[in-house]
């Protein structure tokens, strides 16, 4: 009675922490260039000579779900949403960070970053942007301006986004929400990606689906429950027998 006990119990933990990953999901629908996570699980025998036939539910891996989210458009001129796969580079205290959060502002210093605050990175450091100046972000990641004043047909480029394409396999998510190589290395440019202007990339959660799999993820837990208060009847009921039985 203990194998299914135990089968059970691991069962329901790893699936509520399963719908935590999918509550985060969800709450980050609206997030422009939020990237999905799925849990796996799997059965895994207990490594004991005890209890050599026992086993229970790990949660194996995380999933990172990298399909391009829908495409918002804005006319923002500093909005952009990458074309195609790639990632924009931005600085943080542990190093170079990826993210395809597009929607980009000048600050204070006149340093381009993120909305969430994160200096982006050009191919040869921060792009600074000189004031009084409209600003136009070329497919290539090109950053020019143009004056607001004297002469509106002179177009001066300052610098260039610094664009990646590492491989997926080889990138993990940080607690800020953007990935990093594994190995902690810096990617090299990419040539071949492309941005869009204008735009932002929408988170690819679907809330619809989302929903359903939540659903579906209490009534597995109430299922497991379930097993556990079962195991426990009949555990009882073999009590009585033995003690009728003495």
């Amino acid at each position: 009675m203990d194998r299914l006990i135990y089968t059970a119990m691991t069962g329901a933990r790893h699936v509520f922490m399963q719908q935590a990953g999918v509550a985060n999901n969800l709450a980050n629908a609206n997030t422009i260039g939020f990237k999905a996570q799925m849990h796996r699980f799997q059965a895994v025998p207990v490594l004991s000579e005890a209890m050599p036939t026992r086993a229970f539910v790990v949660d194996s891996s995380i999933q990172e779900i990298f399909d391009e989210g829908p495409i918002l458009r804005t006319d923002n001129p500093l909005d952009i949403a990458l074309d195609g796969p790639g990632w924009l580079v931005v600085q943080t205290p542990d190093g170079e960070a990826y993210t395809r959060a597009g929607a980009l502002e000048v600050n204070v210093n006149g340093v381009m970053q993120t909305k969430s605050g994160y200096i982006l990175e050009g191919d040869g450091g921060p792009v600074a942007i000189p004031p009084d100046n409209h600003i136009a972000i070329g497919s290539d990641g090109t950053v020019s301006v143009i004056p607001t004043f004297g002469n509106p047909n002179v177009v001066n480029v300052v610098g260039r986004l610094k664009l990646v394409n590492p491989p997926e396999a080889d990138l993990v998510r940080g607690d800020d929400g953007m990935f990093r190589l594994r190995d902690g290395g810096i990617s090299p440019m990419d040539e071949s990606v492309r941005v869009s202007s204008g735009n932002l990339e929408g988170s690819n959660v679907n809330p619809a689906e989302t929903m359903v799999q939540l659903i579906s993820l209490a009534r597995q837990f109430e299922l497991q429950i379930k097993m556990i208060q079962t195991a426990d009847q009949i555990d009882q009921a073999a009590n009585k027998l033995l003690t009728y039985g003495a």
